[in-house]
């Protein structure tokens, strides 16, 4: 079996424990400290045999480990495994030498998600257009400059102009990915801010793809 099988058996295995409210609780109190039965038995006000039901379902997860405490060998503490979150949001996905976003015009969501994504990775990234405008929209240097972010003085690109063997792709425009249907790499259906013009607009596309980025980040590996 690949230690990717495995790696996802574990991270089902803990998610189904976790499944249970009151196991979440449980564990959700242990990120606090340590706890003994009896303490969590008081704060979640539960018997003690469904009690050491739950903790013997967390143990077979990795979730949580025991050890008796120094005072009173008869007592016990329970505590959060070493690395028992790990493993539960997405690990690392694909490797790749560098990240190319890709819209339709290369005048806002590209340009706005290359220069998103170089303030939090360390791999290069680029941004194209299949159908480049003349410049980058005003909208978007306004709200990347409220931001503190830095557009490239530079006026759109062609795909062709810009793509490299080895390159990932994240089309952050509909047409643009229906366009390259079969190029690969991921799509981040982002609506249009210029159709709009408004700065309302721009905003909503500019959280949209830094939220998307930061959730995008751990998944990408520099080959």
């Amino acid at each position: 079996m690949s230690t990717e099988r495995i790696d996802l058996g574990m991270r089902v295995a803990k998610h189904a424990a976790l499944a249970d409210a009151a196991r979440l609780r449980i564990v959700d109190l242990l990120t606090l400290g340590d706890l003994s039965p009896t303490e969590l038995q008081a704060e979640l006000g539960m018997a003690s045999n469904l009690l050491s039901h739950h903790l013997r379902t967390l143990e077979d997860a990795q979730l949580v480990t025991r050890h008796r405490s120094e005072a009173d060998r008869r007592r016990s503490y329970i505590r959060l495994a070493a690395g028992a979150l790990d493993g539960l949001a997405p690990g690392a996905e694909y490797g790749t030498r560098r990240i190319v976003f890709v819209c339709t015009r290369n005048s806002a969501r590209s340009q706005l998600a290359a220069a998103l994504w170089q303030q939090v990775s360390e791999i290069p990234s680029a941004s194209a257009g299949t159908h480049p405008a003349d410049r980058i929209a005003r909208g978007a240097i306004d709200v990347a400059s409220r931001h503190g972010l830095n557009l490239p003085d530079a006026a759109p690109r062609r795909l062709d102009q810009v793509l490299g063997e080895g390159d990932f792709i994240v089309t952050v425009c509909d047409n643009a990915h229906e366009e390259l249907t079969g190029l690969g790499g991921v799509h981040w259906s982002v609506p249009d801010p210029v159709r709009l013009g408004t700065s309302e607009a721009f905003e909503r596309a500019y959280e949209d793809i830094s939220r998307r980025i930061d959730d995008f980040v751990p998944r990408l590996t520099a080959a």
